[in-house]
């Protein structure tokens, strides 16, 4: 008996020879007409999403998970905005990298093709089956979601909008598939689906990604979690530093690039950390902080080593005094998760020390580690942060979905 997920994975594999031959006016169009599917579907999708916020509630989730399922109309207007914007954005399908010509006549090009088929198993976050879908579709690839039973409803909701939309235009519905059953089984049977899955994306939480590096055969693309600091360095100004590390932990707690750790000098923690830490206190933070900043902040909760190591998502962050910038990057290398790592200095030296030092995808001096985004980086939406080095790092836009492909053309040579 074939089962759902071999099914779906059959289909999508033939939608996405289909989509090869598809022109980007094509994809645009189609791009445009689940936009406006999308708001003319939004209170609809807004209903079932409340079916998984009540379900999330009795369960017991965390505030911060249930902020990451939430949908409202300001957030389908943003997902719409994105997909805008990506509509806009250059396909890089067909996109020549190099150019050979041989003596022997022989011209060869190097261009930019789809990868075919992905997958994309993810936690809680709907707005990841859209991003997922819009830019698969740009790119010319076929999709197979599977989200977590946390947003099982708003899931569903999204694809049956999404597809209401494809069946108005020239590509195939099932270019996006949606896999109901988000049982661990599914999930295994995904993770060796080798023969119609050409990349598998996970995105959620460090046990997830971990789960599906250790376990898939299929070629993973990592994405990350996001154990992000912040150095405020000797010579970091004051209006600066309380107005990133406030942005950074408290505009949206709940994501990967928020701040979840702060690293300070100690001559400056002596003339302002008593001041941030209580106009973060004020904010709704916990502070958990080394033994100097108990000392000395009273509101502050000690911290152990597990602390430093936490993604805590929550209006939470730990706080350890450091000797200077090599201090700092040492404890990064030590604790960080290779996301997104800040420097709040007025030194350009001591800046591109810790710039060129800190092993990240993205580092950032004197700004906030919330930019670490598909859309605020000009790619219209993300398919994920990735920090690996291979074949893609960071934010994941249209060309970190796409694989090159040789094309000889000739005129009758052969080899000798």
């Amino acid at each position: 008996m074939v089962s759902e997920i071999q099914k779906k994975g059959q289909r999508a594999k033939a939608a996405s020879y289909m989509l090869n031959i598809k022109t980007t006016c094509e994809k645009n169009e189609a791009l445009t007409k689940i936009a406006e599917q999308l708001l003319m579907d939004q209170h609809d999708i807004i209903a079932e999403n409340a079916k998984d916020l009540v379900n999330g509630e009795q369960q017991g989730m965390s505030a911060s998970t249930l902020d990451r399922i939430m949908l409202n109309e300001e957030r389908i207007v943003a997902m719409v905005d994105a997909i805008h914007l990506l509509v806009s954005l250059k396909d890089p399908v067909g996109t020549v990298i190099e150019r050979i010509d041989k003596d022997n006549g022989l011209h060869i090009e190097k261009r930019m093709v789809p990868l075919g088929v992905i997958g994309m198993i993810y936690e809680a976050r709907p707005n990841v089956t859209v991003d997922a879908a819009t830019l698969s579709l740009k790119t010319g690839n076929a999709v197979i979601l599977r989200g977590s039973s946390s947003a099982k409803f708003s899931n569903s909701a999204l694809v049956a909008s999404i597809h209401r939309a494809l069946a108005k235009t020239s590509l195939p519905t099932d270019a996006i598939q949606l896999i109901e059953d988000t049982s661990r089984e599914t999930a295994k049977e995904l993770f060796h689906l080798n023969k119609y899955l050409d990349v598998l994306i996970p995105r959620g939480g460090k046990a997830l990604i971990d789960l599906v590096v250790r376990e898939a055969s299929v070629p993973v693309l990592e994405t990350g979690a996001g154990n992000c600091h912040i150095y405020v360095d000797e010579m970091a100004d004051y209006i600066k530093a309380e107005k990133i590390c406030l942005n950074a932990k408290t505009q949206r707690p709940s994501v990967c690039n928020a701040a979840e750790s702060l690293l300070i000098h100690p001559l400056w923690f002596k003339t302002n950390g008593t001041q941030l830490l209580s106009t973060l206190h004020k904010a709704g933070v916990t502070i958990i902080g080394d033994e100097r900043v108990c000392e000395a902040f009273s509101g502050a909760l000690l911290a152990t080593e597990d602390d430093y190591a936490t993604e805590f998502l929550d209006l939470i962050i730990s706080v350890k005094l450091v000797e200077n910038v090599y201090e700092a990057i040492e404890h990064i290398h030590h604790f960080g998760t290779n996301h997104s790592e800040a420097i709040i200095t007025e030194d350009p030296l001591v800046a591109e020390t810790f710039l060129n030092s800190v092993d990240a995808a993205a580092v950032y001096h004197n700004a906030s580690t919330r930019f670490t985004d598909g859309f605020e980086f000009g790619y219209g939406a993300e398919i994920g942060i990735s920090t690996q080095k291979l074949h893609a790092r960071g934010p994941m836009g249209l060309p970190a979905l796409t694989s090159t492909k040789y094309f000889i053309y000739g005129n009758g040579q052969i080899r000798e």
